[in-house]
């Protein structure tokens, strides 16, 4: 599948470029941001332009390699965020999905435009069954942000990850085609 922008009504899901390597890094190397994922700290401008290298020559929906769209508003040129999905390696008609965004652009409603723009993308254009989520359970935004837009918590794991020197808990989340309603 060839590599199609994706649009909602402030913001555009589009393929990473070179341009977006300072703002992805700063993100990515913000603690705040960084808290509830799994990447390696401190994260590195290399780190980012190897991600950016590689984001460039990925297609989405290509077996079970992970695909992000960059997110940029209308208005404002510029990287906020991303959205990323991946299709199971065991059944291509489900997929797991993640996000961030940058901690100026956070609690402005983006992440629910943009996870619900991937959400009507992986249903209605790729014609999945089921997507899945998952979050570290203290965090309240990513978790309420999937409850709004018909994801069900179907598990609880209980110190199921390492991120940095400490175990966390995890949410996961489900929502079926049949389901959605956007």
């Amino acid at each position: 599948m060839p590599v199609c922008n994706l649009e909602s009504p402030r913001l555009i899901l589009r393929s990473f470029q070179d341009a977006d390597l300072d703002a992805f890094a700063a993100y990515r190397d913000d603690p705040q941001v960084a808290r509830y994922q799994g990447w390696k700290m401190p994260y590195t401008r290399a780190m980012a332009g190897a991600f950016i290298a590689e984001m460039k020559e990925s297609l989405p929906a290509r077996g079970n390699a992970w695909y992000q769209y960059a997110l940029e508003r209308k208005t404002i040129p510029g990287l906020i965020g991303d959205v990323a999905f991946h299709l199971l390696a065991e059944d291509f008609h489900q997929a797991e999905i993640g996000f961030t965004l940058a901690a100026p652009y956070q609690g402005q409603g983006f992440a629910r435009e943009a996870v619900g723009r991937l959400l009507g993308f992986l249903f209605n254009d790729l014609r999945l069954h089921r997507v899945t989520a998952g979050c570290d359970t203290r965090n309240e935004r990513s978790y309420r942000l999937m409850e709004h837009l018909g994801m069900r918590r179907e598990a609880y794991f209980l110190e199921s990850f390492q991120q940095q020197d400490a175990w966390g808990s995890e949410y996961r989340y489900a929502i079926l085609r049949n389901e959605y309603s956007g």
